[in-house]
């Protein structure tokens, strides 16, 4: 019974190893070249390109939900790729925060 559940703990702890790798390395919205922007689900040259052009146009991202603005990403091609994106901030700051309430005590 004991070598059961060693093997059951053991594959588990390998899949989700395995899953993490296959998320990618995380990816600056703000120092990304076209190469890797284009490795992230559902953006190719193409976006890549206009990211790149938008990131010019008006400088730095200043939360990966801006990712959105950019012609032709929607909020679900930045959800399908939060994980792995960052501003550059904190780790934090790729996660939208929530409102602060102002009647806490």
């Amino acid at each position: 019974m004991r070598i059961a559940t060693f093997v059951r703990a053991t594959l588990l702890s390998l899949m989700l190893s395995f899953a993490a790798l296959a998320a990618g390395p995380t990816v600056n919205i703000n120092t990304a070249d076209a190469t890797q922007l284009a490795s992230l689900n559902g953006i190719g040259d193409s976006k890549a390109q206009a990211i790149i052009a938008h990131r010019q146009a008006n400088g730095p991202f200043k939360s990966v939900d801006q990712l959105a603005e950019v012609k032709g990403i929607g909020l679900k091609t930045v959800d399908k790729n939060r994980d792995r994106l960052t501003t550059g901030g904190s780790a934090q700051a790729a996660r939208p925060q929530a409102a602060a309430n102002p009647s806490a005590p």
